[in-house]
């Protein structure tokens, strides 16, 4: 099985369908859009859904992923975004770190966030197109209420929440 490159595609089979229908649902629980009233003015950014096949060390096939993720690059500054920047760590640091922690050790722990930019919440008001998939009867917009992956300040709004 291949990785379909786009949603018309990805609904031919049950399996990324059913990746799709997941994913939407972790949308819905995390509160991540909520749906309103498209008005004059606004001009609302795209999504595409990208669908990736986990594996396993061994090659087999461990689960179908799929991620919605915006199409960022149409946001407009001072508009849909204002700050990006975040904070990186270099690996020289993070090594550093992990030398002294042996040296002196310490024990070390680390964290791993499933979806971590879907819990960033957003301060601008950002309108997406619904993705396909999206029941939407009313032709409406998401308004997000939390980060997606593609968004430009989406590292930003999970550094800050992590902070």
């Amino acid at each position: 099985m291949t990785e379909p490159s786009s949603y018309k595609e990805a609904c031919k089979e049950h399996c990324w369908l059913e990746a799709m229908d997941s994913e939407l649902q972790a949308f819905k629980n995390n509160g991540t859009w909520s749906l309103v009233d498209l008005t004059s003015g606004i001009c609302p950014i795209g999504c595409k859904w990208v669908c990736k096949i986990k594996r396993k060390e061994d090659g087999s096939i461990e689960r179908y992923k799929a991620r919605l993720v915006a199409k960022g690059y149409t946001q407009i500054e001072g508009i849909d975004f204002f700050e990006i920047f975040s904070p990186v760590a270099k690996i020289t640091t993070i090594r550093m770190v992990l030398a002294v922690a042996s040296i002196n050790k310490w024990h070390v722990h680390q964290l791993d966030v499933n979806n971590a930019f879907l819990h960033g919440d957003l301060l601008e008001d950002v309108y997406m197109q619904p993705p396909p998939g999206l029941p939407n009867p009313d032709n409406k917009l998401c308004k997000l209420l939390k980060s997606l992956y593609g968004l430009k300040q989406a590292s930003r709004q999970w550094y800050d929440k992590l902070s």
